[in-house]
């Protein structure tokens, strides 16, 4: 279990602080297979997660709505065939927050035990 996905999410308000560039690079290495993306001026994390059917693809995403869920930390969350894009960011600060990274690395983890 890495670092990173041992680590508790924080509670965010509007005022809570967007990662640094500095701490985008830094933590962006732990979870190397995500990328920062921006969107309508919001950077967020993405990562596209593969399976061999719909029915692995379902079980996977509802695994991660339940950690997003004891987190009370939300993410988007899109499921095809084969196929589940996941977009982690902070709505309250529109942006990324160090929870984003610790959300991105738990959900490493979900696929790593699935």
């Amino acid at each position: 279990m890495s670092e990173l996905q041992q680590q508790k999410c924080e509670a965010c308000n509007a005022d809570a602080p967007q990662v640094t560039d500095e701490e985008l690079a830094s933590l962006i290495r732990e979870i190397p297979d995500w990328t920062p993306v921006v969107r309508d001026g919001v950077m967020q994390l993405e990562r596209e997660f593969k399976f061999k059917n719909f029915k692995l693809a379902l079980a996977f995403t509802n695994r991660v709505g339940e950690i997003a869920e004891a987190e009370f930390h939300h993410p988007t969350l899109t499921t095809e065939w084969g196929k589940v894009t996941v977009t982690w960011w902070t709505h309250a600060i529109h942006g990324l927050h160090k929870n984003d990274f610790i959300m991105a690395a738990r959900t490493d983890a979900v696929l790593a035990d699935s």
